[in-house]
């Protein structure tokens, strides 16, 4: 498939590039992009709430009190959950939230993803995107000459640090390398601005 490029006035270039079909002209697949954007959100959980249980409590290792003749309950520690300053009697563990997506399924569910950002025109493929210096203005003035004023992820081969620091500021605006991508910030934008280099990179990675 052909995808035309965009010239930084925002209008359609004669340039185009070709793409590979099996990459970027796949049909919309919402359970298996469901599956791994699941996935994703889980494997972002910390998980790491702990508590101490009776045997993780400092000291108690000697019995308070003889087993019989004092009238009081028997008790083997002091560190018993009933007691103050015991251990919890169900205490919280860290958990692992991952859950295990094969290769094949999230190749599929990023070639759904751009087959669909590029059926419905979302997505914004320009030659080169490079900023001189790292100033706020000059990228709203650069988003603004492609119809991009906000809600945008920039996508680069590598992004350059003028280029972090001039969308550092602005609402809804994200750059990221093109390895660094993922379901969650390919569905979160209305648009995706990408390079052509970047573009190439992702068909490799989802040939």
């Amino acid at each position: 498939m052909k995808v035309q490029l965009t010239t930084d006035s925002g209008s359609a270039s004669k340039k185009s590039i070709e793409l590979s079909d099996a990459a970027f002209m796949r049909d919309f697949n919402e359970p298996m992009i469901h599956q791994v954007v699941t996935a994703f959100l889980a494997g972002a959980r910390s998980g790491t709430r702990a508590q101490k249980t009776r045997s993780d409590v400092r000291g108690g290792g000697a019995k308070p009190w003889r087993q019989k003749g004092t009238g009081r309950a028997r008790a083997g520690t002091s560190r018993s959950p009933i007691w103050r300053g015991g251990g919890a009697t169900f205490a919280a563990r860290p958990g692992n939230y991952s859950q295990k997506v094969n290769r094949k399924v999230y190749r599929g569910a990023m070639q759904s993803i751009f087959s669909e950002l590029l059926r419905q025109e979302r997505m914004v493929v320009v030659s080169s995107f490079e900023q001189d210096a790292p100033k706020t203005k000059d990228m709203v003035a650069r988003l603004a000459s492609l119809g991009l004023s906000s809600d945008v992820l920039i996508v680069a081969k590598e992004a350059s640090d003028n280029l972090y620091l001039s969308a550092r500021n602005l609402i809804k605006v994200e750059v990221r390398d093109v390895n660094e991508i993922d379901p969650v910030c390919m569905l979160k934008y209305g648009k995706v601005l990408i390079t052509v280099d970047a573009l190439k990179q992702v068909e490799e990675m989802l040939a």
